[in-house]
Parts: structure tokens; C-alpha cells; sequence
């Protein structure tokens, strides 16, 4: 079979990176090898996301630049095709082939793993939009739910286990564009888990979009919560760590609860996203929770382990939102304690209720309002990181750093750690002492054997 070269480029979330892996493998057995630049590639294929504002138009842009390329490759009598995939391709469909001729396949982001098939009826000259939402289980035949070897890249990796999402917050696309909720079998999961754990893989993070949301069917014929997912995967040889992302406060379960207390493979780090610190907003966002309610989960949780670090997602200049209720959004971040945060401004997301609501805010005001948030994030994140200065900490090593001889790691926190050490200890969790407090990064050194991994005591626990 001749080797042809393929070209992906992700954008967004990780379930998006996972879902071009995906594609990767898929392609792999009709003999196409990956390839770091769209030029020189036979299949270049856009995996977009669709939550930022003007993701579309970005897209569009480009395939603008692609379209390009493609006629100088036909020029010189070489063949390209042009694939756009995930949830641009999935709320754009045939307005995509309209826009940009120049494409071959518009695929949706639940019918990925169709790629051989689609790209057999490209070649022939078909063009092709497949964006219907599957009947059937959308993971029956995803790629590794019958593949003998997964590909790892990397010490770490993420694994899907759930997608879609119920909850239909009105700022939100996603309920739209990768469908309702539904989750993988457990066993399909571990056995994908246990061949990374055979490539090398040491941590894995499971993701969905509302990855607490998962149930899916056990062996024993029930459905499994997360917390019970974990139990399993935490007996897999090899796997040193696990972390999942991202969480709903409502779907926080009692098993989950209790993998934090009793599986030390399960580490001490919890994104859970809250959008708003008022009532008033939460409500308009459909987020279905209070602001109690979600301290009630941080409590829960830090009552099952103390060291929990939490971080958020966090929107600012929601429609109607007040300066006063901006200001409970930043009490919200000061009572808390997040290790981190990610804020942003609110924008449109077009057939989305949030969209259609009066009162949207002026862009100076969310503007200024979003540089308050993030000084307070930052001020949040210096004082978290502060806690680790002197402290000894296990670290996953897991690449080349910049400098020679230079290695990054992880902590359990899921902080960065720049440490001297050699090449031939990637893949170990070893300890390290903070000597260093960078702004985003923490610096240490490996720590002597005798010296003990000291289990921090987080403030605002």
C-alpha cells in the first residue's frame, strides 16, 4: 500500500486533540502517516470547535488559505482533498461546500470514524456532508473499540468516555452540536486504557463534556457512574495517574466523592466550571445551581480530601449582569481559593437563547470587567503557588524541556515543574523540591531518596 500524507490541525477543547488522534488511527490502516504541515499533505482535514466567538469565520479563513494550496498542488498534477470535521462542520453543514467549494468532506463530530468511507466517495468526486446525529450508540464503532493497538503520544494521554450534554446552558452550543449525553461501556474504555498503558502511557485523563455526567454500561450489565469508573481503571498496571474533565456541579455523584478519598492514583485536582457567582445570573444561564449549592460541592469534596486543588471556568458580561453581581463573581473567586481559573467575556454563540436576550452588556464594560477578574485569578493563582515554595512534591516527568538536560513535570495539582534531571526519566513520578515560584511554571530539583513527599495542607481548605 503506498503511503499517503495526512495533515490535521486541531482547534478547541481536548476532546477535539483526542478526536484527531482518533481520526489519525483511523486513516493509518488506508496507509496515511501524519505530518506536521498542510503542505505536501493529500488529506488535510480542519477539526474545529464552535465556542468561541466568530470560530466559524475563522475557519472560513482558513479554507481560504487552503483552497490556495490545493490549486497549486493540482497544478502540478497532485491530488488534495479538503475535510472539515467537529462542531463547525456540524452546526455549518451544506453552508460549508457553499462557502468554501474547495472542500470535499464536511463530517460532523459524531461521525468521525466514518472517515474511510467518506474519503472512498471523495475520491471519487462525490461531495460530501455527513452531519446527521447517529441512531445507534455513537461509540459502537469509534476507533480502539475494535482496534488491537492504540498509538500513544506521549507520556500522557486523554481518553473519551462521555460526550454531548443535557444541561443546555443558554450561552451554550454545545447541547447543539455533539447531541445528548452518552457514554462509552466501561470494558471498551479499559481495554482502550490498558493499551496505552502497554505504549508507555502513565497518566491518563478521561474527558467528555460533561464528563461526571458518565454512565455508562458496566459488566455487570448496569449503568456505571464515573466514581465506580474509576475504581476499575485505577486497577490497571502501568497507569500511575488518573484526572477527569470537565465536571457539572449537578452531576457531582457520591462514588466520585469517594475515589478522591480512597484511590491514590485519582489526583487532587477538580475543574469545575460555575460561569457566574450570583443567583440571578446562574439562573438566566440555566446553569440550574446556586452559588451555595456549588460551595456545598467544593465542601463535599474537600471533606473527602483536603489537599483538592479546584480550578474554573468563569464569564463575565452576561446579558443584563450588574456591577454588583459582577462583584459576587469575584467574592465567588476569593472565597473559593482556585489554583487556577480561565475567564472570558460573554459573546454571542448564534441559535443560542443567551444570544437573543436584551440588555447585552457594552464590550468596554466586559472588557474592563474581564482585566478586574483575571487580576484577582492571577493575585488567586501567585497565592496558591506561593504554598509550594520549599515544599517536596511527586512529579510525573514528561518531556524535554528548553534548556539542555531540562525536564518538565506535573505535579498531583497538575502544576508545571521544571527540573534538571535525565532524559532516560521520562515516564517516572519522582520527587521533586520547589525551589522557585515562576508566574505560570514552578522550578525544583529532585529531590534525595530519603527525603518524603509532603502532603500540603491548602489554604482556604
Amino acid at each position: 500500500m503506498s503511503t499517503r500524507k495526512l495533515y490535521v490541525k486541531s482547534f478547541g477543547c481536548q476532546m477535539n486533540v483526542y478526536d484527531s488522534h482518533r481520526m489519525a488511527d483511523t486513516l493509518a490502516p488506508a496507509g496515511f502517516t501524519e505530518i506536521a504541515q498542510p503542505a505536501g499533505a493529500d488529506l488535510i482535514v480542519l477539526n474545529t470547535c464552535n465556542i468561541r466567538e466568530k470560530a466559524a469565520e475563522k475557519i472560513y479563513s482558513e479554507l481560504g488559505r487552503l483552497r490556495v494550496l490545493k490549486e497549486e498542488a493540482q497544478a502540478k498534477g497532485r491530488r488534495v482533498l479538503i475535510a472539515v470535521a467537529g462542531c463547525v462542520a456540524q452546526a455549518e453543514g451544506e453552508e460549508i461546500v457553499r462557502r468554501a467549494p474547495a472542500v470535499d468532506i464536511v463530517v460532523g463530530s459524531q461521525n468521525y470514524h466514518q472517515l474511510p468511507v467518506l474519503l472512498s466517495r471523495a475520491e471519487q468526486g462525490e461531495q460530501i456532508v455527513d452531519t446527521e446525529f447517529p441512531l445507534d450508540d455513537r461509540f459502537a464503532t469509534m476507533p480502539g473499540a475494535r482496534r488491537e493497538a492504540t498509538r500513544a503520544r506521549g507520556i500522557s494521554a486523554f481518553v473519551t468516555v462521555q460526550e454531548g450534554c443535557d444541561k443546555f446552558c443558554t450561552f451554550c452550543v454545545v447541547p447543539y452540536t455533539r447531541g445528548v449525553e452518552t457514554s462509552r461501556p466501561v470494558e471498551q474504555i479499559a481495554r482502550e486504557v490498558e493499551r496505552l498503558a502497554d505504549a508507555g502511557v502513565r497518566e491518563i485523563t478521561l474527558i467528555g463534556q460533561n464528563v461526571n455526567a458518565y454512565h455508562g454500561e458496566g459488566p455487570d450489565g448496569r449503568e456505571w457512574p464515573l466514581g465506580k469508573l474509576m475504581y476499575r481503571l485505577a486497577e490497571i498496571a502501568g497507569i500511575a495517574r488518573l484526572r477527569y474533565t470537565t465536571s457539572h456541579p449537578l452531576d457531582l455523584e457520591p462514588s466520585l466523592i469517594d475515589a478522591h478519598r480512597d484511590l491514590p492514583a485519582l489526583m487532587p485536582y477538580v475543574h469545575l466550571p460555575v460561569q457566574s457567582g450570583n443567583d440571578r445570573i446562574l439562573a438566566a444561564m440555566n446553569r440550574r445551581h446556586t452559588r451555595a449549592q456549588y460551595l456545598a460541592a467544593i465542601d463535599r469534596l474537600r471533606a473527602a480530601r483536603s489537599d483538592l486543588a479546584f480550578t474554573s471556568d468563569f464569564i463575565v458580561g452576561f446579558p443584563g449582569e450588574t456591577e454588583a453581581e459582577f462583584g459576587d463573581t469575584v467574592s465567588l473567586v476569593e472565597d473559593v481559593g482556585f489554583a487556577a481559573a480561565y475567564s472570558f467575556m460573554y459573546s454571542p454563540r448564534p441559535g443560542t437563547p443567551a444570544a437573543e436576550m436584551t440588555e447585552q452588556v457594552p464590550e468596554d464594560v466586559k472588557s474592563e470587567r474581564l482585566q478586574r477578574l483575571q487580576a484577582v485569578i492571577n493575585r488567586e493563582l501567585a497565592r496558591y503557588n506561593a504554598q509550594f515554595l520549599g515544599r517536596t512534591v511527586e512529579i510525573l516527568l514528561e518531556k524535554p524541556g528548553k534548556l539542555a538536560g531540562q525536564l518538565v513535570g506535573r505535579t498531583p495539582y497538575l502544576q508545571a515543574v521544571q527540573v534538571m534531571a535525565p532524559a532516560a526519566r521520562i515516564g517516572e513520578v519522582v520527587p521533586a523540591t520547589i525551589t522557585e515560584i515562576g508566574r505560570y511554571t514552578l522550578f525544583g530539583a529532585l529531590a534525595t531518596p530519603e527525603t518524603e513527599p509532603q502532603q500540603l495542607a491548602i489554604a482556604g481548605a
